[in-house]
């Protein structure tokens, strides 16, 4: 029997109309499918419109004196340096300085809110807490729609009384949509320019209908799992574990190495210049997304971790783990239940490498 779930979205009536079975992530009821096409779906987002339910994400606000101060302990980045109206991505990490989850902490002006996924953000932040002046909740009232693509500034601002188009690349500022209020942050998980609206469960089923009225188009977790992929962001749980530093997941960017405390800080310095592998992507040698893992001359060298198959690039496309001396360009062998191919190991992101359309 099927545990049930501990929460929902006010939006779930919404993509079950659309075909959903509303599949679990996070305990959250989530649309990994509709009855639509996911390719049309990722056309949606890289040619106009689409958006995606990231309400199983976690909000957790926190406030008080020590706010700041608890989310440096908790967090690599300074946090110091993330000024009102602002946001960070950065990692979470074990005392191991291995990666208990990833997440972004936005500055609201007077409280922060960490925005995270099934990672042990909450125990962690509960145990850098202890004894300090400050308090966090999480609030599944908020919802969260990213609205990704090309179009999406152009519906967005035309529903807003605010010049959304002056938002920098993780800046975010409160707002109206439709008449309903909300909070719009320049993030998303697409590899394109889009935006995550942040807005009470009294209103986000308005805003929602609002949008695709609009022509935004709603996207399934399997639309998303294949725009991620095409841009090289991680899943954690998949890309990256607690087995693995942020250094071994390409993730180094995050850690401000000058911070002098946070938590697992003297491991994580420690195994610099140790990793035992690296995260890489993968063009599979195969005509759908294949799973399975990789080996040089006979040896096991890594694994496949999220694999999808574009249809835009029309390549069967894959992010990975693999020894941490295998360099770009090397042809391993892809070992898979029943199929044996080659894969190259080739840069990120596949899509838009220059990063143009996500910060332009």
């Amino acid at each position: 029997m099927t545990a049930p779930l501990s929460r929902t979205s006010v939006l779930a009536e919404r993509h079950r109309a659309l075909g959903s079975g509303l599949e679990d992530w996070n305990g959250m009821g989530t649309a990994w499918t509709y009855a639509t096409d996911p390719e049309a779906e990722h056309d949606a987002v890289r040619e106009a419109a689409g958006m995606f339910d990231m309400s199983p994400l976690k909000k957790v606000f926190v406030r008080g004196p020590e706010a700041a101060s608890v989310l440096d302990h908790l967090t690599t980045r300074d946090i110091s340096r993330i000024e009102p109206g602002r946001s960070a991505y950065l990692s979470v990490l074990t005392e191991a300085g291995t990666m208990a989850d990833d997440a972004i902490v936005s500055n609201n002006g007077g409280e922060w809110m960490i925005v995270h996924g099934s990672g042990d953000t909450m125990a962690l932040l509960a145990a850098s807490a202890a004894g300090r002046d400050v308090t966090f909740a999480l609030d599944d009232d908020l919802h969260d729609i990213s609205v990704q693509g090309p179009k999406a500034l152009g519906i967005l601002d035309a529903a807003s009384p605010d010049d959304l188009g002056a938002l920098g690349y993780f800046q975010h500022m409160p707002t109206r949509l439709f008449g309903n209020d909300c909070r719009i942050s320049r993030t998303g998980y697409s590899g394109e320019r889009g935006y995550e609206i942040f807005a009470r469960a009294e209103v986000a089923g308005a805003i929602w209908d609002r949008l695709v009225e609009a022509g935004v188009m709603p996207c399934s977790f399997t639309a998303l799992d294949k725009v991620r992929i095409e841009a090289g962001l991680l899943f954690y749980g998949y890309d990256m574990t607690e087995a693995h530093t942020p250094w071994e997941v390409g993730l180094g960017f995050t850690v401000s190495a000058t911070k002098p405390e946070f938590r697992g800080r003297a491991a994580l310095m420690a195994a610099k210049g140790h990793e035992r592998i690296r995260n890489v992507g993968l063009i599979v040698d195969h005509g759908d997304m294949l799973a399975g893992t990789l080996a040089l001359g006979g040896e096991e060298v890594g694994v496949i971790n999220s694999p999808c198959w574009s249809h835009r690039m029309a390549k069967s496309l894959a992010l990975g783990h693999v020894r941490a001396d295998i360099a770009e360009g090397t042809v391993l062998e892809v070992i898979a239940d029943g199929v044996t191919t080659t894969a190259r190991v080739a840069p990120l992101p596949f899509h838009d490498p220059e990063k143009a359309r996500t910060h332009g």
